[in-house]
């Protein structure tokens, strides 16, 4: 995930898919029945969109200048 959100991949059905293949490629098994693949790419899609929003997150938080305790700074 960290690699897709590296190379700015949002999360859709594609990168969804894209997670998948490359997990077959790395050896795991994923049924064929399309029933368990839609429900396994629907949770595939949902674990991405909460890793990218945590990261967004993080670098939003580092993108803001530090103001000192308790104050504005003025």
């Amino acid at each position: 995930m960290a690699e897709l959100y590296c190379v700015g991949r949002k999360p859709n059905e594609k990168t969804a898919d894209e997670i998948i293949a490359g997990l077959e490629a790395m050896g795991n098994y994923i049924p064929t029945s399309e029933a368990v693949r839609r429900e396994y790419r629907n949770v595939l899609l949902k674990e991405y969109e909460e890793f990218v929003e945590f990261h967004e997150r993080q670098n939003s938080e580092k993108a803001l200048p530090d103001a000192p305790e308790g104050g504005t700074g003025q």
